[in-house]
């Protein structure tokens, strides 16, 4: 906790959304001060938990008045520390779980912020429809966390980031007035496209209430492969020659090195090895179809046929059903906990053009390899579109705490060698406080001073989430 709020404020804010909505007890406000990997620790002087979008304006506009900071906190499932509280109070939107609309003709649904990406997703179901945005978080995540960081995940290569599923929002301003953008139209050129501000923005720039989203029709049938490479050079040439015959039908490529797919079979119970022999590296394939008399798994079954006799691949397995298919996919998603598994682990969220993935892969490796023998890099992520999670996992016995302490060694090595190939520092995960300085190492200068002016424009008195994305004008890392 930090100093407490004046008695005034939280007896004001009690009267808005109501006395038990205010936490201040610090068993109570502990879950909302750490992040998800435990590399923040926050304070704040309350936790608020308005019902609505009103309640949510009139907790800004009060504390806006006495110059208390405020942050925006959705399921605290955030990986760079975005939502961890630096003094000032919580706005957690765990409360505004309403889904408002859900439109089959249009192709939209329409939620609150707080509601669990598994319950939209649900949602969409219901209605016979298709929302893709996913990741491994979404039974705990929420929507508007989501869109706050611009989230990816699974689907991107079909269906796109989170910007591109938004067609609208509700925002609460950091005066605390309401902007009403939350059209479901899918052609709006009245002015400047103003949602764009706040999808990313890790609420800096304001704080999302509600959203109208893009669904699609379900797929009539999904098929589901896992394939040995090479290496990730023979990947990308799978990537294309699939893409080059599926086109839209290829819904998703996943890539794992060795390290990756070995911790994954230590440490997740039931996991089996879905091929014989040892590859150079791995891709879970996917592909989807919406037409009628289109069998997927056929379809994907063929596309490997020919790689195989093409060279492309060493090996492949394709899912005879669901829960085979599901056996598969949870593979990939068990990574990122069986890393964990395996002591400290440095995280890196980039994405390079598709055509020098391997180069990165390959640079990133031997350099970090060089720079700390032992080492085991896991590469792995989202190869379609370019995003990898490089993570680097501690040598075997070497000291959690002592192998941390060279993250920031380890963020030049890899951030230089993304920027080298004109590449991202921050793919999917955000910027939060993680790559905050790396931002400002990386971001050409005259981005740096058109995300503060957008920053000192909608945020004069640096109230909402301040200290968050954007470091002070001559902060380097």
């Amino acid at each position: 906790m930090s100093e407490p709020a004046p008695a005034d404020l939280l007896n004001a804010l009690r009267g808005a959304i109501g006395d038990r909505h205010v936490l201040t007890d610090p068993g109570v406000v502990a879950p909302y001060l750490t992040e998800r990997r435990g590399l923040y620790a926050g304070t704040t002087q309350a936790v608020l938990r308005p019902g609505s979008t009103a309640e949510v304006a009139a907790c800004v506009t009060l504390c806006a008045g006495a110059g208390v900071p405020f942050v925006a906190q959705g399921g605290n499932t955030g990986l760079t520390g975005g939502g961890v509280p630096q003094g000032g109070v919580v706005l957690s939107l765990e409360r505004l779980t309403a889904v408002r609309a859900v439109d089959p003709i249009g192709a939209t649904i329409t939620v609150e912020a707080g509601a669990i990406l598994e319950t939209v997703q649900q949602a969409a179901e219901a209605a016979g429809m298709l929302f893709p945005l996913t990741y491994a978080s979404r039974g705990s995540a929420r929507i508007g966390g989501g869109i706050s960081t611009n989230a990816g995940g699974l689907n991107v290569l079909a269906y796109g980031n989170a910007r591109e599923l938004t067609l609208g929002l509700e925002v609460v301003l950091a005066d605390g007035r309401v902007w009403d953008g939350l059209k479901t139209l899918r052609k709006d050129n009245a002015g400047y496209d103003l949602k764009q501000l706040f999808i990313g923005s890790e609420g800096t720039l304001g704080i999302v209430t509600a959203v109208a989203l893009r669904l699609f029709p379900k797929p009539r049938s999904v098929g589901v492969a896992f394939a040995g490479l090479a290496s990730a050079q023979a990947a990308l040439d799978l990537f294309v020659f699939l893409r080059d015959r599926a086109d839209r039908d290829l819904t998703a490529f996943e890539y794992m090195p060795p390290f990756a797919l070995d911790i994954a079979l230590r440490h997740r119970s039931g996991a089996v090895q879905p091929l014989a022999g040892e590859h150079g590296a791995y891709a879970l394939i996917e592909f989807s179809s919406c037409r009628p008399g289109s069998e997927a798994r056929h379809d994907l079954e063929a596309a490997l046929n020919e790689a195989l006799e093409a060279g492309l691949i060493g090996d492949a397995t394709v899912a005879s059903g669901g829960a085979q298919a599901n056996a598969l996919w949870d593979l990939r998603e068990a990574v990122p906990e069986a890393q964990t598994r395996e002591g400290g682990s440095i995280k890196h969220d980039v994405s390079v053009p598709l055509a020098r993935l391997p180069e990165f892969l390959e640079r990133a490796n031997a350099a970090c390899l060089a720079a700390m023998p032992g080492l085991r890099p896991c590469g792995f992520g989202h190869f379609g579109d370019g995003n990898i999670h490089f993570n680097l996992s501690q040598p075997v016995g070497m000291d959690k705490a002592k192998f941390l302490s060279h993250w920031t060694r380890f963020n030049r090595i890899v951030h230089d060698i993304v920027n080298d190939l004109g590449g991202s520092i921050a793919a999917e995960h955000g910027v939060g406080l993680v790559k905050r300085e790396e931002l400002a190492h990386y971001a050409p200068p005259v981005a740096l001073d058109l995300m503060r002016r957008l920053k000192d424009t909608l945020d004069p008195n640096g109230l909402l989430n301040p200290g968050k994305v954007v470091a002070p004008a001559g902060t380097t890392a």
